[in-house]
């Protein structure tokens, strides 16, 4: 006959490691940083202009991948519908910024 009887190690309720601030301390720091470079890239004035928005887009660039990792917590397991949302979502803005500048040029 069987029991119906549960050992502690059962009962016991799933603890979650949780990963603390000081990831969320360094990618707010991180992310006031590229902040800065961006602001001091424009502020300084004496730099060639498509050097200047190389630097803001290597910094946007960096700064999405911050958010998304450690702010929206992608780098974790279990994002897979949200990851493909966002390729979507990003192959459809691609597809109609490559459309808009063939139907401005024709």
């Amino acid at each position: 006959m069987a029991s119906n009887h549960s050992t502690a190690e059962e009962q016991r309720p799933v603890r979650h490691n949780s990963e603390g601030p000081k990831k969320h301390i360094i990618a707010f720091i991180f992310s006031i940083l590229l902040t800065l470079v961006a602001f001091a890239a424009v502020a300084a004035g004496e730099i060639n202009k498509s050097f200047i928005y190389i630097i803001i887009m290597g910094c946007a660039m960096l700064q999405v991948f911050v958010q998304m990792a450690f702010w929206m917590h992608m780098k974790d397991r279990g994002h897979v519908f949200a990851t493909v949302g966002i390729l979507m979502g990003v192959f459809i803005a691609f597809t109609c910024i490559v459309m808009a500048k063939y139907w401005v040029w024709w």
